[in-house]
């Protein structure tokens, strides 16, 4: 007997305001990233480091998770924090 797992992959929100949305998102992860990077070079614990760099990781993947929605939108655009 073979049993298919199948999961219902879940449709995106991709309309004007989910866009604007995930670009707040992205942009507070961004500042979270640089903020942990100075953390790194403030710890002294090695095992802090690697904590942070983990969660650096994620939040990195989260943020081409967020790019990939959205491709029509230039890094300038992405980047900028006069928002």
């Amino acid at each position: 007997m073979i049993i298919e797992n199948t999961m219902d992959e879940k449709e995106e929100d991709r309309s004007e305001e989910s866009k604007q949305n995930h670009m707040l998102y992205y942009r507070s992860l961004s500042k979270i990233i640089i903020d942990m990077k100075n953390e790194i070079e403030e710890a002294g614990e090695p095992a802090i480091k690697e904590h942070l760099i983990s969660r650096m990781d994620a939040m990195e993947k989260d943020r081409k998770r967020i790019r990939d929605l959205f491709p029509s939108i230039n890094n300038e655009e992405w980047d900028d924090n006069t928002h």
